[in-house]
């Protein structure tokens, strides 16, 4: 039975051999994003935690995806699959504090440098504000996004749909009109990121490129792109939260 059909047949029965069937096929998926994270935490963890993690994703992601929505699972898949295996490795407290308190630094630093200047501060301002060398708060950026992205990622690459999440009201009129609220404002953060960044997450989100294919595209590394895409991550971040629409 092909993919197409299996998704078919599960969103109208739910039936779990369908759902086995689907975990089958896209369990190399969560092999992937666990073998990308592994680089990262592998000091920490085995890889197969990482695997066992992120199947637990997948089985939710199959769960909770509707395929009236114009999103391919692949994308909303790794969003969730990532997400997961953070949020337990969260758990364990294995991400290290010194990361967290630098992440939260530089979030505070982006706000009170955008609220003085009026625009988002470039690298040299902020690692001026923080009183760290560039290549120290790059080198952070880069790791920052390993781990402090995954929920607004969610909102993001679901341009807001998964957003408010309670079925028996979805569709009601306050939260159809909440949607289309969030959608909008979330494209009005993106226009105005700077033009790297803007870049950057159309290329990532809406094109679904990887930071290898962004980085050639824009002559720049991957550990560039993963700086670049952190730091814009961090801005709607920020912004949101002084909307009330997303939680820090």
């Amino acid at each position: 039975m092909k993919t197409d059909e299996l998704w078919q047949k599960y969103a109208v029965t739910k039936d779990r051999t369908i759902k086995q069937l689907l975990i089958e096929e896209y369990v190399s998926l969560v092999k992937i994003v666990a073998g990308r994270m592994y680089n990262f935490y592998g000091s920490k963890i085995e890889y197969e935690d990482l695997v066992s993690f992120g199947v637990i994703g997948l089985i939710d992601s199959i769960e909770r995806f509707d395929l009236s929505k114009n999103i391919k699972f692949e994308t909303y898949a790794q969003i969730r699959i990532k997400g997961t295996i953070i949020d337990n490795i969260r758990k364990l407290d294995w991400i290290p504090r010194t990361l967290r308190k630098k992440s939260k630094e530089i979030q505070n630093g982006m706000v009170n440098l955008e609220n003085k200047l009026g625009r988002t501060p470039s690298n040299k301002e902020l690692s001026d504000f923080l009183n760290i060398s560039i290549q120290e708060l790059e080198s952070a950026l880069a790791d920052i996004s390993n781990f402090n992205v995954a929920s607004l990622e969610d909102l993001l690459v679901n341009k807001g749909e998964y957003y408010i999440d309670n079925d028996k009201k979805r569709n009601a009129p306050e939260n159809i009109y909440e949607k289309k609220e969030i959608k909008e404002t979330l494209g009005r953060i993106i226009n105005g990121l700077q033009e790297n960044e803007k870049t950057v997450i159309s290329l990532y989100y809406y094109e679904e490129l990887t930071y290898k294919e962004i980085g050639h595209i824009m002559e720049l590394s991957e550990s560039r792109i993963s700086q670049i895409h952190s730091k814009a991550i961090l801005n709607i971040k920020n912004k949101l939260i002084k909307l009330g629409i997303y939680e820090n």
